[in-house]
């Protein structure tokens, strides 16, 4: 069997823990026939356990040098199907067609919060989502107001996903170590959204200028969008910090601007 070194500019940590493997198997709960979406497999373990379960599953990787490791592993299986390529940029509505996807990662922490955005931009084809994140953001997607780690990617993750933060998994389970811990994370996309915007760029941008300056009141990071004024209107504090407001406020103040174009 081929070995393979973990490649640091890849962000490769390859898990060893088969507990934690197990563990993880058991949330994401793999029913045969259905449809999953891997990123980043690895050397595949994770991947072994899924395929066992019946389900479909793709896989997408981008390291060149794992691809014959996954090939000589898994190629036997009628139900594993290999995609080299950058999730980043994988058309994942196109593979999804008609049957939403359940998707699986251990993402790589470099990319892990550009690929949660395109994926969340998804989301309507996603049943749900499992990944092993660096602890650090999987405390910034599950954070609410008021908490320090709550801003833009919490508040995003949230307004189309239920987030539920599952276990830690600790850097001995990994080789090479990683310097941080992991943990586990469920997103399920919402069957209708509790707070739809007008527009999620509006609030996208909405979100940038807020949190920008995390410090700063809401008069002073979005006095180029709305004003004191019309933000006392919608019930809202302008003096208030930004990690103080719900999902419900900051949809509100992107409607109002999108509505009331300057």
């Amino acid at each position: 069997m081929s070995t393979h070194r973990a490649r640091k500019r890849f962000g490769q940590n390859f898990l060893h823990d088969r507990g934690i493997i197990q563990g993880i198997v058991r949330a994401i709960s793999p029913r045969q026939g259905q449809r999953l979406l891997e990123i980043g497999p690895g050397q595949g373990a994770i991947t072994a356990e899924l395929l066992a379960s019946g389900c479909q599953l793709d896989v997408i990787e981008l390291d060149r040098d794992l691809l014959p490791i996954l090939e000589e592993k898994f190629s036997a299986f009628d139900n594993f199907h290999l995609h080299e390529g950058d999730a980043l940029k994988f058309d994942i509505p196109g593979l999804a067609g008609n049957d939403p996807l359940r998707v699986v990662g251990n993402l790589p922490y470099n990319i892990s919060t550009p690929l949660i955005f395109h994926l969340l931009s998804a989301q309507h084809c996603i049943q749900d989502m499992h990944f092993m994140l660096q602890k650090e953001v999987v405390d910034r997607l599950a954070a609410g107001p008021g908490s320090k780690t709550y801003g833009r990617l919490g508040v995003m993750a949230q307004y189309y996903c239920e987030v539920e933060a599952l276990f830690d998994v600790p850097p001995e389970s990994f080789s090479p170590r990683p310097k941080v811990m992991s943990s586990i994370v469920r997103l399920t996309p919402h069957a209708a959204l509790p707070h739809p915007a007008d527009s999620i760029n509006t609030l996208q941008q909405v979100l940038r200028e807020a949190f920008n300056m995390r410090r700063k009141t809401l008069r002073n990071n979005l006095k180029n969008s709305i004003s004191e004024a019309q933000l006392t209107t919608l019930g809202i504090d302008p003096g208030a910090r930004p990690e103080r407001l719900d999902l419900a406020e900051f949809v509100a103040i992107a409607n109002f601007i999108h509505r009331n174009p300057a």
